[in-house]
């Protein structure tokens, strides 16, 4: 959904997000001598796009109903109940927490601007502006219509 989403039309962004997050952790993975950062990749997507859709509502194995921006929460809550080590967890809402303040938070305050550019050469991996079978998800609609469609009795 991020990659639908927020990144639509813009494979370069998300190369740089991606490339950016895994160079971050990489660096706190020697740090804290973790090997495998798969998962904390992963809290970190989750992070970025919990954060991009705050009003979107989520029910969690059917005990809670919560917000979008509490997910990366409620799952490291699991992951403790399971046992799990929370410094991975951790690890990724950090870096994407970074990556949010950094992308979205810090160029809108007064006197901010844009820390994270995407370099020129990225721009090579944009794929096709426009795909005529595209069709958007429900958020980008207004009214949740299906503006190709037709219905049945309508002159068109």
């Amino acid at each position: 959904m991020l990659e639908e989403g927020s990144f639509r039309k813009q494979d370069s962004r998300f190369f740089f997000m991606i490339l950016f997050g895994c160079s971050i952790m990489t660096i706190l993975g020697l740090i804290v001598n973790i090997v495998f950062l798969g998962s904390a990749f992963t809290i970190m997507l989750v992070y970025l796009w919990s954060r991009r859709n705050p009003y979107v509502r989520l029910n969690f194995f059917g005990l809670m109903t919560f917000h979008a921006p509490y997910l990366p929460w409620v799952l490291l809550g699991f992951s403790v109940l399971l046992g799990n080590s929370v410094v991975i967890d951790l690890m990724g809402i950090a870096v994407g927490h970074i990556y949010y303040f950094l992308e979205d938070v810090f160029p809108e305050q007064q006197g901010g601007f844009r820390i994270l550019k995407t370099p020129r050469f990225l721009y090579l991996l944009e794929g096709p502006t426009e795909d005529p079978n595209y069709n958007p998800l429900p958020e980008e609609r207004p009214g949740g219509f299906n503006w190709g469609e037709g219905q049945e009795g309508e002159e068109q």
